[in-house]
Order: C-alpha cells, then sequence, then structure tokens
C-alpha cells in the first residue's frame, strides 16, 4: 500500500484516531438529569449533559433528548431545543446560545498563547426550522478574546452537516487548571448588543457588538425548534469522521461534572432511595459515595418522611442528617460540579 493509501485509511478509520473529539457527550447519549424540561428561560445546564445554554429575554423553551437524527451516520439521539413562547421583537441586550465549556487544563495541546498555535475544526449536524446565517464562536475565558465565523442552514427542518475550522491563536496563554478557560459557543439569537458592529473573524479582544453580527432570530414563532447532535471540536484544519465512544466511556466523562448518584427524575420508589432508620432515637444519617468531581460539587435531593437539618458534600462522599428521630428516605440525588 502506498503513503498516501496508507494516509487516507488511516483518515477513514473512526478507530485508529482515538481521543480526537475534544467535546464530551456530543452524540447527545446521557442525559442524567432529566430527558424533558419545558419553561426554560434562563440559562443553564437542563437536559442533555455538558450541554450548556446562555439565554435572557428570548422566547421560551422545552429542552428534550429526542431521537430524530441524521440517518446513516450511526448516531441514536440529538438534542432537542423547542420553542414554546416566540420573541418576535428582540430586545437589544438578548440573548441565546449554546455554550460548551472546557478546562484550561484539558486544552494546553491547543498550544494557545505561542507561535505555535494549532488550528481546530468544528463540526457537528444541526437541523432547525429557520434558515439563514447563524454564527459558530470561540471564546478565551481567560483572556476575554473570541473569534467568529458564520455558517448558514440553507432548508428548513432538515439535517446539514457545519464544519468550520479557526486559526489558531498566538495571544493569551489558557490556564492550566479546573477551570473555564475556554468554550464553543452556537448562537440561535442576538440583539443589537451582540451583533450591531463588525463580525470578528480573527482572533480579537472580545467587543460583544462583534460577536454575532447577522444571526438569525430562531425564536421567532412557536412552531420553531432546532436538533443537535454529533458535536465535535479536534485539533487541525481537517474534519474527521465524529469519534463515536460507548456510553460507559460518556457517562464516566460526564459524571466529572454532574453525578446523578440516586436515578434522578424518577421520584420516590423503592428502587430508587435511600433509606434510613433511626438509631435509638438520634438523628439518623445517609452517607453515598462517588468518583472524584472537577471540584466540591453542590447538592439537589428530595426527602420523604423527615427534614434534612444539614447536609456535607466532599470531594468523594455526601452526608445528609436528618432534622429529626424519625425513619426517612433520601431519593433524585443529584451532584453538580459544572463549569
Amino acid at each position: 500500500m502506498s503513503k498516501a493509501a496508507e494516509l487516507a485509511a488511516l483518515i477513514g478509520s473512526q478507530t485508529a484516531l482515538s481521543n480526537r473529539n475534544l467535546i464530551i457527550n456530543g452524540a447527545m447519549a446521557v442525559s442524567q438529569r432529566s430527558t424533558s424540561v419545558t419553561g426554560i428561560t434562563g440559562g443553564g445546564y437542563n437536559t442533555i449533559d455538558r450541554m450548556k445554554v446562555d439565554l435572557n429575554d428570548n422566547g421560551t423553551w422545552t429542552h428534550s433528548q429526542d431521537t430524530d437524527v441524521p440517518s446513516g451516520n450511526g448516531f441514536a439521539n440529538s438534542w432537542k431545543l423547542d420553542v414554546t413562547t416566540a420573541d418576535t421583537a428582540v430586545a437589544s441586550g438578548s440573548y441565546h446560545l449554546f455554550r460548551y465549556l472546557f478546562e484550561g487544563q484539558d486544552l494546553q495541546r491547543l498550544k494557545k498563547g505561542t507561535s505555535n498555535a494549532e488550528s481546530v475544526t468544528v463540526s457537528f449536524w444541526i437541523k432547525s426550522t429557520i434558515t439563514g446565517t447563524y454564527l459558530a464562536e470561540l471564546f478565551d475565558n481567560d483572556n476575554s478574546r473570541q473569534i467568529s465565523q458564520s455558517y448558514t442552514i440553507s432548508i428548513a427542518d432538515t439535517w446539514e452537516k457545519k464544519t468550520l475550522t479557526f486559526a489558531g491563536d498566538t495571544s493569551g496563554t489558557l490556564d492550566d487548571d479546573n477551570g473555564s478557560s475556554f468554550s464553543l459557543n452556537l448562537w440561535f439569537g442576538a440583539g443589537s448588543n451582540f451583533s450591531s458592529g463588525t463580525l470578528n473573524t480573527s482572533w480579537a479582544s472580545s467587543t460583544n457588538a462583534n460577536r454575532a453580527v447577522g444571526q438569525v432570530n430562531a425564536a421567532s414563532s412557536a412552531s420553531n425548534n432546532i436538533y443537535l447532535t454529533g458535536i465535535q471540536l479536534e485539533l487541525g484544519e481537517q474534519a474527521t469522521p465524529f469519534e463515536h465512544r460507548s456510553y460507559g466511556d460518556e457517562l464516566a466523562r460526564c459524571q466529572r461534572y454532574c453525578n446523578a448518584l440516586l436515578e434522578y427524575g424518577t421520584g420516590d420508589t423503592g428502587s430508587n432511595r435511600c433509606y434510613n432508620a433511626d438509631y435509638a432515637g438520634n438523628n439518623g444519617f445517609v452517607t453515598m459515595s462517588y468518583p472524584k468531581m472537577r471540584e466540591k460539587p453542590d447538592l439537589t435531593y428530595s426527602i420523604a418522611n423527615g427534614t434534612i437539618s444539614s447536609d456535607f458534600s466532599s470531594n468523594g462522599y455526601i452526608q445528609l442528617m436528618d432534622a429529626g428521630d424519625s425513619n426517612f428516605y433520601i431519593y433524585d440525588v443529584i451532584a453538580e460540579s459544572e463549569l
């Protein structure tokens, strides 16, 4: 086999080029918090793990894990963003964007801020009711620098694959820690505060007005929706086939940031709760361990037959103490250590 043929075979293999996708859960397989959340008017993590939205005054949405996918590409799930209340007159300060946040220590290979800074290529599948110009952005949170590129959705309600290559940035190194150093942003709506300038198509200090120039308003009708899947960010100027990983691999990566310790969202059932009986009339407590997360997590949980007087989370275990001497159940426990 010739060297050219060997290289072509290597590039065409989805197994030979492992660990190239810097996005966790890009195939939208893991959804620990919930598979559907309604009434979304603000930012946060709602359904699909690692997929965050920043949203301000740009409609009301339902987020869900969906099975509508581009045929023949190995995907089983997508992330659906469905408009339930439209925003027909976008205010100047309105914004709506998907954000994928990276720890700085995971992106040192970008060599950002050096003369050897690496280009990166972003690819993803998208389906939207609204055609027109959309904006993709890389944002350096450590140094307030950004670069944007536009892309076009040509046909309504049809899966389209988008591939965008961004030059490396020779200014502004990324912190080598577990902080939120960098993000990939896909815009869905932008008021004039974010779209009235000149689009930054080269790396520059961030100016809000230059970030999303030309972006369409995807919230213009309550019949609109957006689907996303197959998100990949990799080094270099060539998009390779999507790196499909096992569900177990993706779940383990997601659990660094979100850990559903008891099956979240199904309520107080016999198979989905942790029971504690009081001991000799004293306050009872429940302790649960879990793999180490990005940092000390925040807790949410539900309780039956009691009241929690104190809770404690460390990077490895959780303890919840009952306020009285009754038996109690803890359920829907989730630990979050998101960026």
